[in-house]
């Protein structure tokens, strides 16, 4: 006998506002423990130090979860100038010192330097591993090691004001982009030093900013439904994550075997008709969905649809 799982079983997305001073796994863990939820995972990990959204995932959303971290995001940060900080942020040590500080024209020449695909190099307090280690574990015991370029995408990066010793800008980008790579980079372009000091995100792929619970009112909202919380109105279907992904609409038979895991067939001359109306090609990804529920991530190999990835919904 399989031994059960503790919990309620919440299926969803909570649009959290992530406060200051908390780390991204304390938030989503305050967040599971006010809902009892049985599974839960977050979308792009924010610092402590920064604020803004923060996907939850609960339940079955958490198997969406790589679609949300692949999405656009967007910053609104405050560069500091004339000082290098180890962790490019305003955490760290001041590494380096600089008197010059650019002019609101000088920045703004410099920004289109930083737009589209470019090459940028990781903090060297990040995540990215090192021959198996974390670079922020390395950096703290003083390792002299160098993480290498890689590309991002920056879609647009505007300056909102500009003061004598610091800049305010808003910038969207693409997975694996570092703001405070940018800062720094930036900074650097101007001739001078510079690090984060403020940073708040306030877009993750289909979550927003005006839409989203601060974690006061979320909580606030979880202990006033009490045993109902699972019908909480802030718990977006997992569907959420993939709305950029073509769906159809399968029969009953069919949703039998794509639960099961097995690849169904379509051999009618009006299935094909849908595939194409839904825009999905041979080799595209698409959402099955049975009684406008999402049932499987499905790939279409010609007539056939084989699910990869199912929801126990």
């Amino acid at each position: 006998m399989g031994r059960r799982k503790k919990g309620e079983k919440i299926d969803g997305w909570i649009n959290l506002d992530k406060p200051l001073e908390l780390s991204s796994t304390q938030a989503m863990a305050k967040v599971r423990r006010a809902l009892n939820a049985q599974k839960a995972g977050h979308a792009g990990t924010l610092d402590p130090l920064a604020s803004g959204i923060l996907p939850i995932a609960l339940g079955e959303a958490t198997k969406t979860i790589p679609y949300i971290q692949d999405g656009m995001k967007t910053y609104e940060f405050t560069v500091s100038w004339g000082e290098q900080r180890s962790t490019d942020d305003s955490e760290g040590d001041v590494i380096a010192s600089s008197d010059v500080r650019p002019s609101l024209e000088q920045i703004k020449g410099a920004l289109p330097a930083f737009i589209g695909e470019i090459e940028q190099i990781p903090p060297k307090f990040s995540a990215i591993k090192i021959d198996g280690e974390r670079a922020y574990d390395l950096a703290r015991d003083g390792e002299d090691f160098e993480i290498k370029a890689r590309e991002v995408y920056i879609g647009s990066v505007e300056l909102v004001e500009a003061r004598e010793h610091e800049a305010d800008l808003v910038m969207s980008c693409g997975k694996g982009t570092y703001v405070r790579a940018l800062a720094r980079d930036l900074a650097l372009k101007l001739g001078t030093y510079g690090y984060v000091s403020a940073l708040r995100r306030t877009r993750v792929g289909p979550f927003n900013a005006q839409e989203a619970l601060t974690l006061e009112k979320l909580l606030a909202k979880i202990e006033e439904l009490g045993d109902s919380a699972a019908t909480l109105d802030a718990l977006q279907p997992l569907e959420t994550a993939l709305d950029d992904i073509p769906a159809f609409a399968i029969k009953e038979d069919e949703a039998v075997r794509i639960r099961n895991g097995n690849e169904i067939t379509l051999i009618s001359k009006p299935d094909f008709e849908r595939l194409a109306k839904a825009g999905i090609e041979n080799e595209d990804e698409a959402l099955a969905t049975y009684k406008g529920k999402a049932l499987a991530l499905v790939y279409r190999d010609g007539p056939k649809l084989k699910p990869f990835r199912v929801f126990n919904t």
